[in-house]
């Protein structure tokens, strides 16, 4: 056994903090050169595919039943006491616009964390991690608003997939939500 009396061994030699959620050494060292490897967590909703950031995630788990709350927007489905902390979640289908999903134990929640709160969402299924170079993000068309277009940010192929990534951010009108929620509950 070695003596490492005296070395940091909680630092990886080599790791820059700057580069936290971004791919590390040992991708592809031209798109690497050429602009930044991003993580994504894909997921389906209806017939779409969409990405989150990954460094968003706090954790994937199935659906299971949540608290109803009056007076909440439809998209609300409700909120979820995780390990302590109340968690409002949201179906996505029912925010773009859909209508409600008929959640069943096929459903999937992943909990972000949106500035200093936490999130759920309700999704059909999680697809994939995705890493890919922030050059290969293509802008979004001008075309017709859908419901869920003012929510997307950019675009990138998976193999023969489009992937559409979601700023979460614009998800969520947080100071609305939080008094509603907090209203509700009261």
């Amino acid at each position: 056994m070695a003596d490492n009396a005296g070395v940091d061994q909680s630092v990886p030699q080599g790791f820059d903090p700057k580069l936290i959620g971004l791919a590390q050494a040992g991708t592809d060292d031209l798109a690497a050169e050429s602009g930044k490897m991003v993580q994504f967590v894909s997921f389906k909703v209806d017939d779409g595919e969409y990405g989150i950031d990954i460094m968003a995630v706090r954790e994937i788990q199935g659906w299971v039943e949540v608290t109803k709350l009056p007076n909440t927007p439809e998209h609300v489905r409700g909120v979820l006491n995780l390990r302590g902390i109340i968690v409002p979640i949201f179906d996505l289908r029912c925010r773009f616009g859909n209508g409600l999903t008929e959640a069943s134990a096929l459903h999937v929640m992943i909990i972000v964390a949106v500035g200093h709160r936490i999130m759920g969402l309700l999704v059909d299924a999680v697809s994939d991690i995705i890493t890919t170079n922030t050059d290969e993000i293509m802008q979004v068309p001008e075309v017709e608003a859908r419901g869920d277009q003012k929510f997307i940010t950019g675009l990138i192929t998976v193999q023969d997939r489009m992937v559409a990534l979601l700023e979460i951010e614009k998800l969520f009108d947080i100071d609305d939500l939080v008094a509603l929620v907090s209203k509700a509950a009261g």
